[in-house]
């Protein structure tokens, strides 16, 4: 295994470095003996507590060289796809807390500013880096501060159109100090695509143009000035060798590149010459993913987040829930619906394998899509497609549906075309936190015209509402959770049309009524069983299934029955389906009581999805206290 074993790594470096201050007292050849032991405590804490390993262990060099030539905090740091910076993390203090990390109570994943001084701006979703690093710089400016702002964005953030305006921006006026670090590993969590992909292969392949630049480099590149004299020279030797402009030059960026990211002596020496050129400036650096392990190097989609595992095998421990997960009940079911309806196209933004897209891309890749971290452009195509002919079904996970919000309302909404949306990661996903939370959806889906918004409750709730969706000629969303189902029988089932704005009654009661939505009715279900074992009340449950439209009917039923109903959603509260149903039932003259079970208005950290529902109080708990409270 291409890893130092664990008798040879003795972390006689790890722990003498607590703070970027220390990492500076090491000497050159000390740092690859120091990124060694860095890469396999990453490795070691990643098995027992996972997290986002593939990534990190590809940027171990480049976070070491940063941090031993700059001055973090008073220089700015930003991270982009934050989870590259568990190298960090540990660098900046957080070692001993990093056995913390993703759990309740404990660090984050990601940078987050109330976390460190040395985060010095958060990231979760992609693509942000490059406009929030020119806006610190700019800050920098402004009042007088003396400082260097560096940017990293890699793991196919490039493809994000965010990243272009802010290049495009930061690149419009020749002063300033900002760096951009390219972290070019080829992948996002699957192999990266598009022309951008394919242009920056050209460059890496010119093999006579890198070797001459490295050799020019070698000799002269630690003068500031010689460099920019090299790098003005190989530009030029490039575009006569590739036959193409640099990017990055034409939008006024010094392009210097590319670099071994995994010699951290040579990305010393760069970064040095490169802190004296003040004016933007891109480092193209060349990465591996998951470099130095090598189950992660072999299948970095897989080991991009790989679970727990054993660091010497490199064995995945699997979980111990047999049933589907959601994210596969969507991909096999799509692919089934495909094959009897040459009408459907499958679209994602750079996750086809974290969606399970791709069980239908490998059978019919011409009909699927990934289009690159870019969610808006995933939303406007699918438009696209839907205004040619095609029924789009265009799967992005909840939160980073936000991202494209403008383009659901303007591009899909407001003409009614037949787009299908499926919102993986719906709810609350756990250890991700704040960042990666999928809990506005209901809400703000639910104020667009047009729109249809499902959630299942089930397996087999979700196979017939995509199967629904695919026949019904207007807007559909449809969000439900990470993670596995219940359990219900849902492979080779009929497909049955779901009537939409229907919902349905579970169960019938006498003394109080459950009105629940989505994959939160199942800890409604085993609250009932409770609640009734101990043969305390008598309790109904109603299945909205929709939030827009509404079952009004259904939910006027449930008034006219019930003094005391309880609403249970995995959302947020404010503009959720629990004040859409007390306003119909206020609408109607009801004057019992109602209480709603979700997501307050506040940001919700990260910890195990069991933790978050019973801080939230919708947890199988929550909603027994609930109804104890209400019939007492």
């Amino acid at each position: 295994m291409n890893m130092e074993s664990k008798e040879q790594v003795t972390y006689d470096l790890l722990y003498k470095v607590n703070s970027p201050a220390e990492l500076k007292q090491l000497s050159i050849s000390e740092l690859t003996r120091y990124c060694a032991e860095l890469r396999r405590y990453i490795i070691e804490e990643c098995s027992k507590n996972p997290g986002h390993l593939a990534s990190s262990l590809g940027t171990i060099e480049l976070t070491v060289a940063i941090h031993y030539v700059f001055d973090v905090p008073h220089d700015n740091l930003v991270w982009d796809v934050g989870h590259q910076a568990y190298a960090h993390k540990i660098i900046t203090g957080r070692r001993d807390l990093f056995p913390t990390n993703r759990k309740l109570g404990g660090i984050s994943g990601f940078p987050r500013m109330a976390e460190s001084e040395y985060d010095s701006f958060g990231a979760g979703h992609s693509s942000t880096s490059i406009s929030a690093a020119y806006g610190m710089m700019k800050a920098a400016e402004l009042r007088g501060k003396d400082s260097h702002t560096i940017a990293v964005i890699g793991d196919g953030a490039m493809t994000g159109g965010l990243a272009f305006e802010g290049l495009n921006n930061a690149g419009d006026k020749k002063n300033g100090r900002l760096l951009v670090i390219f972290n070019d590993n080829e992948m996002a969590i699957d192999e990266a695509t598009g022309a951008l992909d394919g242009y920056l292969a050209r460059m890496s392949t010119s093999q006579f143009y890198n070797r001459l630049k490295r050799g020019m480099w070698s000799i002269l590149g630690h003068i500031p000035p010689v460099l920019r004299f090299c790098q003005t020279v190989g530009n030029a030797i490039k575009q006569g060798l590739l036959k193409n402009s640099n990017l990055f030059e034409s939008l006024n960026f010094r392009y210097f590149g590319q670099l071994d990211g995994h010699n951290v002596a040579e990305l010393v020496r760069m970064l040095r010459a490169l802190k004296d050129i003040d004016e933007p400036k891109l480092l193209h650096i060349i990465t591996k993913k998951g470099k130095g392990y090598s189950p992660a190097e072999d299948n970095q989609s897989v080991w991009h987040a790989p679970g727990r595992f054993n660091p010497e095998t490199g064995e995945r421990i699997p979980s111990n829930n047999s049933a589907s997960r959601y994210q596969d009940v969507f991909g096999e079911t799509l692919l089934e619906l495909a094959r009897q309806d040459d009408k459907i196209v499958g679209i994602t933004p750079a996750m086809p394998s974290g969606c399970s897209l791709n069980i239908m891309m490998r059978e019919m890749p011409e009909r699927c899509f990934d289009v690159g971290i870019a969610e808006g452009h995933a939303v406007t195509f699918s438009a696209g497609l839907a205004a040619g002919g095609m029924h789009p079904v265009c799967n992005i996970y909840s939160s980073f549906m936000q991202r494209a919000y403008d383009n659901v309302i303007h591009d899909v909404a407001l003409q009614r075309l037949p787009v299908t949306f499926c919102l993986d990661r719906g709810g609350l996903v756990g250890e991700d936190g704040a960042t990666h939370h999928g809990v506005f959806d209901l809400a703000y889906f639910s104020c667009i015209p047009n729109m249809i918004v499902a959630a299942p409750m089930d397996e087999l709730e979700l196979r017939n509402m995509l199967y629904t969706a695919t026949k019904t000629p207007s807007p559909y969303s449809i969000r439900y959770p990470r993670g596995c189902g219940i359990g219900a029988q849902w492979q080779g089932a009929e497909f049955e049309m779901i009537p939409t704005g229907v919902g349905r009654e579970l169960k019938s009661g006498e003394d109080l009524a459950l009105l629940t939505i989505g994959t939160a009715g199942n800890f409604a279900t085993e609250a009932i069983a409770e609640v009734e074992g101990e043969g305390k009340y008598s309790v109904a449950h109603y299945d909205l299934r929709f939030a827009k439209p509404l079952d009004e009917a259904l939910v006027k039923q449930a008034g006219e029955k019930f003094g005391k109903i309880i609403v249970v959603e995995d959302g947020v509260l404010r503009g959720g389906v629990g004040e859409a149903v007390v306003k119909c039932l206020n609408e109607n003259g009801y004057r019992g009581e109602v209480r709603t079970l979700g997501i307050a208005d506040k940001f919700i950290e990260h910890g195990t999805p069991a933790e978050l529902y019973s801080i939230c109080g919708f947890d199988k708990e929550g909603i027994k206290r609930t109804i104890n409270e209400m019939m007492q």
